[in-house]
């Protein structure tokens, strides 16, 4: 391990904290292990580390019981590294960091709840095309917690910053964010169109990151007939290092739409949303038009 400065300030939990996470690799591990990079080779390879500072940061985190070592071959011993409790309790941690960049590293401090198409936050939702969603569980407003990919050809999740079934709920200045109005009108577009999506085989799934409650008072207001699942946790969020922005106390998610096929499979990524109706009509354009790829080819 290499020699570390003791942050002497016993009574500081920042302090006491820094000294367990306060390393560039070490929170870009506890990044990747998030969006579901578990083993030493796929680490060192996305990170682009030596094995050497890998090693030692991986045994720093497990000694801290942020990351567990789990075995998944025995001839030759192989690990996998995986939040445990105490590590996905860091999420929120990621999010209000990588918020920060994007508000004021590469952006200029704004509050919104979008952005401009040339940005890097656009361009790095756009780069999930191609990759794979983690599996996660997730609360479901009808209860349970279940994965956000459904067992059907595709799945729409439309993430959204919140949706709520009185108006005096919505948090003070919510309609001067930009962005942030039209979750009433985006999720009843999708529960008017929900007919059309079912039959070009997809399952539609709304994810905000209010709590249970919240959104089930919500669906029953607005009559819903499709979940809204809860990242109240940030675990799919930060998997996904989807943008966010601070609202009364709350990290949210931007407005974006993402298809994803039965594989986990991202194939479209819809983000700046600046016409919600339009891009409901976008999602099922892409939902036809791969259901109508699937059946040419395997006619074929």
């Amino acid at each position: 391990m290499p020699q570390r400065t003791s942050l002497a300030d016993a009574d500081c939990a920042i302090a006491q904290a820094l000294d367990v996470v306060g390393d560039w690799w070490t929170l870009l591990i506890v990044r990747d292990t998030a969006r579901g990079v578990h083993r030493f080779d796929a680490l060192q390879h996305e990170l682009g580390v030596s094995r050497k500072v890998l090693t030692e940061r991986l045994r720093l985190l497990v000694d801290a019981d942020v990351l567990s070592r789990e075995p998944y071959q025995e001839r030759p011993a192989r690990y996998e590294y995986r939040l445990t409790p105490r590590g996905r309790a860091l999420l929120p941690v990621l999010i209000a960091l990588q918020d920060w960049g994007d508000a004021w590293v590469t952006g200029d401090g704004a509050t919104m709840a979008t952005t401009q198409e040339s940005s890097h936050e656009a361009a790095r939702v756009h780069a999930l095309v191609g990759t794979r969603v983690p599996e996660v569980s997730l609360p479901f407003h009808t209860g349970g917690e279940h994965d956000p990919v459904a067992d059907t050809p595709y799945t729409v999740l439309y993430f959204f910053p919140g949706a709520y079934a009185r108006q005096e709920s919505y948090p003070p200045d919510w309609a001067g964010i930009p962005g942030a109005r039209g979750c009433t009108l985006e999720s009843c577009t999708y529960r008017d169109q929900l007919a059309e999506f079912t039959a070009a085989g997809a399952t539609v799934h709304g994810v905000s990151t209010q709590r249970p409650d919240e959104q089930r008072a919500f669906a029953e207001a607005e009559r819903l007939r499709f979940p809204l699942l809860s990242d109240a946790g940030l675990e799919l969020t930060a998997a996904l290092r989807l943008p966010t922005f601070r609202a009364a106390g709350i990290s949210r998610l931007k407005r974006l739409t993402l298809v994803v096929d039965r594989d986990r499979t991202v194939r479209e990524a819809l983000y700046p949303i600046t016409d919600i109706e339009q891009s409901v009509r976008a999602a099922l354009a892409v939902v036809r038009a791969a259901a109508g790829a699937g059946t040419a080819g395997a006619a074929g």
